[in-house]
């Protein structure tokens, strides 16, 4: 098998195989520190782990060879090459199952990438044509949601008089949704004629998307006297039960002014528990976007606005086309998109995930 490391070489087994030795050794001594064999023993465990994987996959591969040259000499015993290619048939499935495995340990994926997300749609520039586009991200969003079986639900809306959205709030759970859908934060551009346009002029308009991974209860600590909470009384969607008794909730961050609004369950205990899960999410970001600021103010001087401003993606409707510019594709098919197709757009992002995964280097101190 060949893997690439960081430096697009191979990667190199001998030096692994004696840096688990030399490990090996060092844990035999009785002059480490704790927090030293901790950290040794642990590497010591992901390398023989590689290792025995890397074992495998060769044996694999030789047995491979061997079934190739056995069928190549079986003459006309058609019995006995139906068998050996069904075996090489099962050793080559072992040996792709083998391949992922051993990737998944050189390069792990980022654990956010499992995380459930609250995706936040904000109409930017644009007025009630950027309200309306935002309520159409939403639509795409759910649509795309229900086609991959994902769970999604509305936490909070803020519409417009002309059905659009000033801003929607999306909690979306389902196998590996932030890694899928961490590349749609950013600024969204439609160009359009507005269904107001008497003249048939192409409107250019914008939404922003932010995607919020959903963090553990305890992974952001929020001080209770650092909370303002008022309930009222539901309003939208929602039957029989709205506007009967005082179950939304809207929580102030005093600290930094953030406000989270929950509506969407019966029970105010259940929107409170939401609220707060999407303010701690709304929190971690910040600070995440705080730090990343502060170690890439030199970045962000060379390429203009930060990330989370940058346009990802250009819905173009007189042309039925839709660009996104962090996968660099351009497909013909907007209509199909808007309607929750988006999986050739994750798609082409989760290759480029993949290929950037790859270029980082070795978990090992070689």
């Amino acid at each position: 098998m060949t893997a690439n490391s960081s430096s697009g070489s191979s990667i190199p087994w001998d030096a692994l195989r004696t840096r688990s030795q030399s490990i090996a050794e060092s844990l035999l001594l009785t002059n480490i520190d704790g927090g030293s064999r901790q950290a040794l023993q642990r590497e010591y465990a992901l390398l023989s782990t590689v290792l025995h994987k890397h074992d495998e996959i060769t044996s694999c591969e030789r047995q491979l060879v061997e079934l190739m040259e056995q069928e190549r000499t079986a003459a006309q015993d058609f019995d006995f090459i139906a068998l050996i290619r069904e075996e090489s048939l099962l050793i080559g499935d072992r040996l792709t199952q083998l391949q992922q495995e051993l990737d998944d340990l050189l390069f792990p994926e980022d654990p956010v990438n499992r995380r459930d997300i609250f995706l936040e749609i904000r109409a930017g520039t644009g007025g009630q044509e950027a309200a309306l586009f935002a309520g159409d991200l939403m639509r795409m969003y759910l649509l795309y949601a229900q086609r991959v079986g994902w769970t999604a639900s509305i936490v909070s809306a803020s519409p417009t008089d002309l059905g659009g959205y000033r801003e929607i709030v999306l909690h979306i759970k389902g196998k590996h949704v932030c890694g899928d859908l961490k590349y749609e934060s950013g600024v969204h551009r439609v160009q359009r004629v507005p269904s107001t346009e008497t003249s048939g002029r192409i409107h250019t308009s914008t939404a922003t998307v932010a995607v919020l991974p959903e963090g553990d209860d305890v992974e952001t600590s929020i001080d209770p006297k650092d909370l303002r909470i008022d309930v009222y009384r539901s309003s939208g969607a929602g039957g029989q039960h709205v506007n009967t008794t005082d179950s939304a909730v809207r929580i102030t961050h005093i600290p930094t002014g953030l406000v989270v609004a929950c509506q969407d369950e019966r029970s105010q205990h259940k929107n409170k528990a939401k609220a707060m899960k999407v303010l701690q999410a709304r929190l971690r970001a910040a600070q995440e976007e705080k730090l990343a600021a502060e170690q890439s103010a030199y970045r962000k001087q060379l390429i203009g606005s930060g990330e989370r401003a940058e346009k990802v993606r250009t819905y173009n409707f007189p042309q039925n086309r839709v660009s996104d510019h962090t996968a660099d594709i351009t497909l013909k098919s907007l209509d199909q998109v808007m309607d929750g197709n988006l999986g050739p757009i994750i798609e082409s992002l989760r290759l480029r995930d993949e290929q950037e995964r790859r270029k980082r280097p070795l978990p090992f101190s070689l």
